[in-house]
């Protein structure tokens, strides 16, 4: 049975923290879907299409082997519903700090009575990449600090677009 998974996520923009996810995401599965919603309760610097871009543009620095078996893709609805249409049994969820767990563990309770063949593995972010979050790298970004430690420079340079 092929094993496929997917890492669903705002990515609004993509980090270090969530590179490391994938990583080592793609190394547990035959193919990893990143998913981006079309549309959440989250408000956006980018948009949907800005943000798979941004990731596909990340991606690109990637090994082939591991390239090859990523799709970064949008959706709509219910995560568990797209897992169903593209015969995912895994979702892969990132946690930083203790206080992540409480929300992610009652995500992952209601994926499973929506959907009980599917499993959710929460995958630590390395330490280095425990404090990292996308509202954080907004905030400095808009201030004109520096985000190197945080996300890839082409990440940067559309950061720096957004806030001129």
């Amino acid at each position: 049975m092929k094993r496929i998974g997917l890492y669903p996520g705002t990515f609004d923009p993509i980090t270090f923290g969530h590179i490391d996810i994938i990583k080592r995401a793609s190394s547990m599965v035959d193919q990893l879907y990143i998913g981006v919603p079309l549309s959440n309760n989250k408000k956006t610097i980018f948009s949907t299409s800005e943000r798979i871009n941004l990731i596909k543009k990340v991606l690109a620095d990637f090994p082939l082997n591991v390239k090859n078996k990523i799709k970064v893709v949008s959706f709509s609805g219910l995560t568990t519903n797209f897992c169903k249409k593209i015969s995912a049994n895994v979702i892969f969820r990132g946690l930083r700090v203790a206080s992540d767990f409480e929300y992610e563990f009652q995500l992952a309770g209601m994926n499973y009575k929506l959907n009980d063949s599917l499993q959710t593995v929460f995958l630590m972010a390395d330490i280095k990449n425990q404090i990292i979050s996308s509202n954080f790298v907004k905030e400095i970004a808009s201030l004109k600090g520096d985000l190197v430690q945080f996300v890839p420079n082409i990440v940067i340079k559309s950061l720096k677009s957004k806030f001129k």
